[in-house]
């Protein structure tokens, strides 16, 4: 049973870091077994501000642009969240992405790569609640970086060797909640 997990990019900023650590997720995800993973640029799906008419847990999405997130959103058994930390909390561009679809979410597993002043901690803390609201089983492991010993003058992403392992931990346990989940939503 191949899964299929999204490296979820957190940030439509331009000249964000963000695209930098979801490569380096990436990087380290090719060559597991059984997994496909891919990185999700939530800039490439160009989501307004929430524009449907209806609740999202109705699924009764107008819009061309929701139809294309949902399918993608649906396609992927688990996620990897890369976020930062603005304001104490994620971007307004990732809360927008979850809130536009519903049932597309549900029983999938997700795990947290954050970085910030404050290693992210913050906007992880805000997106474990939207993640039980959105029925996604999170993950305990989390890898945090900090803008000030990860990133070379605030700019060029150089993660700490340390994170390595961190990141193995996280692949493992969101790999392992998504077949377990996998076998829920197909059963």
């Amino acid at each position: 049973m191949t899964l299929r997990i999204g490296i979820v990019s957190g940030s439509t900023r331009p000249g964000r870091l963000n695209m930098q650590v979801c490569e380096w997720v990436f990087s380290h995800a090719k060559g597991r077994d059984d997994v496909e993973y891919e990185i999700v640029d939530i800039a490439d799906h160009d989501l307004p501000m929430l524009n449907e008419t209806f609740p999202p847990s109705l699924g009764r999405y107008e819009h061309e642009h929701t139809k294309r997130w949902a399918e993608k959103v649906a396609s992927l058994d688990g996620f990897i969240f890369v976020t930062p930390e603005y304001n104490h909390s994620t971007s307004a561009a990732l809360k927008n992405a979850l809130d536009f679809v519903y049932k597309e979410w549900n029983n999938k597993s997700a795990g947290f790569v954050s970085y910030g002043s404050a290693l992210g901690v913050r906007a992880v803390e805000h997106l474990r609640a939207m993640m039980a609201e959105l029925q996604i089983a999170d993950v305990r492991q989390q890898v945090m970086l900090s803008l000030f010993t990860d990133f070379e003058a605030m700019s060029k992403f150089a993660p700490d060797e340390r994170h390595k392992k961190s990141l193995a931990t996280l692949f493992d346990q969101v790999e392992a909640w998504a077949r377990a989940l996998k076998g829920l939503r197909e059963g």
